[in-house]
């Protein structure tokens, strides 16, 4: 398993992006918007990540079940067999949001939220 990224949710995208492009100097590695959503993920191609997510529900409500460690897995069904046999929760998952990457979330000891990840 490899690290590859945290998300950060955000209140105002472009403001932290001002701050962790503008400032710091991460590159921008993509940026897209959805219904609801903008996401930009920052950092170098062959680095760890910082995902930031701004979420247009009108809500700053945000809590450590918002902020979430992206792990990447080789195979995901048996990233989830080896987790559940040391009797990690898992939280949501298996999904494919499209045919290039699917994931599943778990739970660590103090509740925050793992994303196991393959990429297809």
């Amino acid at each position: 398993m490899e690290f590859c990224w945290v998300t950060l949710p955000v209140k105002d995208i472009e403001t932290s992006l001002a701050f962790y492009r503008g400032i710091l100097g991460l590159p921008i590695a993509y940026r897209h918007g959805g219904e609801g959503v903008e996401i930009a993920m920052l950092g170098a191609a062959d680095q760890p990540k910082i995902e930031l997510i701004q979420r247009r529900s009108g809500s700053d409500a945000r809590s450590h079940s918002d902020i979430t460690v992206g792990i990447s897995v080789p195979d995901l069904i048996e990233a989830i067999r080896y987790v559940k046999a040391h009797q990690v929760v898992i939280l949501r998952g298996p999904f494919a949001p499209n045919p290039h990457i699917s994931f599943a979330y778990v739970q660590d000891p103090d509740g925050y939220e793992v994303q196991l990840v393959e990429a297809k």
